[in-house]
């Protein structure tokens, strides 16, 4: 038997349906009651991890302190219950078989016939169970990635089937999240799908505990008996999830229904009085929020706006703070016209420039950079956008027009941004040298001293190529500051532009750590001073 309790959510009828936010709503309403919680999501796909999938397929991947590279539901679990996630959070059918087959090629196995059942499943079963020891959690919170019936997430089933039998089955819930389709012809909402897929996931040997009814409008209470009534789930179990204005609002919708009180006492976890102020607080700053800011996001992936989604996350964060709505222009940086800049920006209050890879897109990006600076528009370079900005000045007030990075250009004959010297370019795409946390000294004076409030930070990383230090000397002389390193003062975390309210560019990727209800400094940062110039051009316009 175990003393942590494990939740299993899984998802049916279709994908999309928001397994991830009703995971990450649970586990804040857990956490507000005092529990330590922990989430991971397994993923189906053969990838050993999303770090070399494309941003158009998968969106964007998340990086947690300890360098995993990750699914980006592990953002929404963070958001929410506010935890560090870890190398034990996320687990795809690719990383399981390598392991399995490393183990079979290093004789672990004894010679024994290497099988799906007991061998595949068992590393998916000891990684569920590994992450609750190694956070040292009250309780787990699993997410099943894909769909039931699925032919890919079977393993995956099987393995969550078999956690009962090793940690005792009062010690695990089994949440199921279905869609409730509504047809305008008959005017009806269809219980059908739901029935269908509980019974898919009885086949497999799993019997629901609770089952989550997703709808973009209210569920008539007949519909929720019939489900109740079919998938043998008690009525208080068929949990209500409509479509609403905010995904920061689905905890309280869930605590207006008992959800956490209901889990606890099938858990049999001691119902305690949750500590839900903040939130609320943060969602009612949200609701009264009137007033807009507009942000141009300029990237070479915008065509999926979830390869930015910390980043745009974290954007609505500061906003939140700031009682007002952040709105988003979402610019191509391949696309887009160097010429026609003045008509692009006409309207925009602040410029942020996210990460990526290759050469595509990036003159552009150089084009928006020294438009901010010079403009004096408020510009955050995040990753590529510091290095971006770095190139751009480099070009336009050093007058070194080769200026690149080597990434893009390794003919260049100043390379602003380039392998430092213990890196190689034979590194595989798979594995860069710097992935996860490290830290950064701050510059005393600067624009990230006054944001962040103290000297040494830690934030999370994700690239292959640094700052070259051969210009930093010159960078400094011409109004480019450093304001950020790595505590030896061997490597650039940070720059800022002088002579402007607010040109900063990190190395790192800050949007990670950004929380609804305790915005990232330097979004803050962003959005602040985004407002003041807003005011600023509607103050000069009234005259």
């Amino acid at each position: 038997m175990s003393d942590t309790k494990y939740i299993f959510v899984t998802g049916g009828v279709v994908s999309g349906l928001g397994k991830g936010i009703s995971a990450a709503s649970l586990g804040r309403l857990l956490k507000a009651r005092g529990y330590k919680v922990t989430s991971q999501k397994l993923d189906p796909y053969i990838n050993v991890d999303p770090g070399t999938m494309s941003p158009f397929q998968h969106g964007e991947v998340f990086v947690t302190d300890d360098g995993l590279e990750a699914d980006l539901d592990l953002g929404h679990y963070e958001r929410f219950i506010d935890e560090n996630l870890h190398t034990y959070s996320n687990l795809t059918t690719g990383k399981v078989y390598w392991n399995v087959i490393n183990k079979e090629r290093d004789g672990k196995y004894l010679g024994e016939t290497v099988q799906v059942i007991p061998h595949v499943t068992d590393e998916i079963r000891n990684f569920i169970i590994q992450a609750g020891r190694h956070a040292q959690a009250d309780i787990v919170i699993t997410e099943i990635g894909g769909t039931t019936g699925d032919m890919e997430s079977l393993p995956f089933l099987e393995s969550i089937r078999q956690v009962p039998l090793i940690v005792g089955r009062s010690n695990c819930l089994f949440m199921h999240v279905t869609y409730i389709p509504y047809l305008s012809g008959s005017k009806e909402y269809k219980s059908k799908p739901t029935q269908h897929s509980v019974k898919e996931l009885q086949s497999h040997g799993i019997n629901p505990d609770m089952i989550v009814a997703r709808c973009d409008e209210k569920i008539p209470q007949n519909v929720l008996d019939k489900i109740s009534l079919f998938c043998n789930v008690s009525s208080d179990c068929v949990i209500e999830n409509t479509t609403l204005e905010s995904l920061y609002e689905v905890p309280l919708m869930f605590e207006d229904q008992n959800v956490a009180d209901i889990v606890c006492d099938k858990l049999g976890l001691e119902k305690r009085q949750p500590d839900l102020e903040e939130w609320r607080t943060m969602v009612d700053n949200i609701k009264a929020s009137k007033d807009h800011v507009r942000i141009a996001l300029v990237g070479k992936y915008v065509q999926l706006h979830d390869a930015y989604l910390s980043v745009s996350e974290a954007l609505n964060h500061a906003g939140f703070k700031n009682h007002v709505h952040v709105d988003i222009d979402w610019v191509d940086s391949e696309t887009l016209d160097p010429q026609a800049l003045d008509t692009v920006f006409k309207d925009v209050d602040g410029i942020i420039l996210p990460g990526g890879f290759g050469g595509r897109g990036i003159e552009g990006m150089i084009a928006v950079a020294n438009y901010a600076r010079r403009r004096q528009i408020p510009y955050l370079g995040i990753c590529l956008g510091m290095q971006i900005a770095a190139i751009a000045f480099a070009r336009d007030v050093l007058q070194l027009p080769d200026a690149n990075s080597y990434e893009f250009d390794p003919q260049s004959g100043n390379t602003i941004i380039d392998f430092m010297e213990d890196q190689s370019d034979s590194i595989r795409k798979g594995g860069t040298m710097r992935l996860g946390a490290y830290p950064c000294a701050i510059r005393p004076g600067s624009q990230l001293s006054a944001y962040y409030g103290k000297d040494l930070i830690e934030e999370r990383h994700r690239h292959r190529y640094e700052f070259n230090n051969f210009y930093r000397s010159e960078f400094e002389q011409n109004g480019m500051r450093i304001t950020g390193t790595s505590p030896d003062k061997q490597l650039v975390e940070a720059i800022e532009y002088a002579d402007h309210p607010y040109y900063v560019g990190v190395q790192y990727h800050p949007e990670f750590k950004s929380r609804p209800n305790r915005p990232h400094p330097l979004f803050l940062g962003l959005i602040e001073n985004s407002i003041a110039y807003r005011n600023k051009k509607a103050a000069s316009a009234a005259q």
